[in-house]
């Protein structure tokens, strides 16, 4: 019973880590990177459809994204739904390929970006801090229900604080190392 509800806050707060994760790779910092593209919806036979369910994203050099669309003639509409997304960078197609452009950041934009990230590095620490507390709640009421003795709870609570700890020590990290990513040129 107690590893179960460790084992799940642990579980949540692991999930919780790989979204920020997910959530940071797009957005654009100085490099191209091919999760910059992918909440691109392209309209693809009267239907909006994820550009990478369309085609094939890679980033050869550091400012260049290709794309290689599976249907040839899918290019213009791929070009249309970049250019919707308004990311701020430029497309060329290319024969069957499109380039996309990613331009270098103004310091400005630099440090919105940061503070974006900061924000969002404060709603995950948040969602972190609320599967601590479901989970010591959990462990409160199985204690009242005599599921498990007072010591097991306090055990438990020790338990969840430690992967509190662990895992919004983890979120800082991952942001810090994002920042840096941002404010180099």
């Amino acid at each position: 019973m107690l590893k179960d509800i460790v084992a799940d806050a642990e579980h949540k707060m692991k999930r919780t880590v790989e979204v920020f994760e997910h959530d940071l790779a797009g957005m654009r910092a100085g490099r191209a990177h091919p999760a910059l593209l992918e909440k691109v919806s392209v309209e693809y036979y009267g239907s909006a459809t994820p550009l990478q369910h369309l085609a094939t994203i890679s980033a050869p050099e550091p400012r260049v994204l290709i794309v290689q669309p599976f249907d040839k003639s899918a290019a213009n509409a791929i070009e249309k739904g970049i250019q919707k997304a308004d990311l701020g960078v430029s497309v060329r197609v290319d024969g069957p390929i499109l380039r996309v452009s990613v331009p270098p950041l103004t310091e400005e934009r630099r440090k919105d970006l940061v503070k974006q990230l900061k924000r969002q590095l404060e709603d995950q620490r948040v969602a972190i801090r609320n599967i601590r507390r479901d989970a010591v709640e959990h462990l409160r009421a199985d204690q009242k229900d005599r599921q498990i003795s007072e010591d097991e709870e306090r055990r438990g609570q020790t338990d969840v604080q430690k992967l509190t700890d662990k895992y919004i020590k983890v979120l800082d990290e991952v942001a810090q190392a994002r920042e840096q990513d941002i404010m180099t040129p």
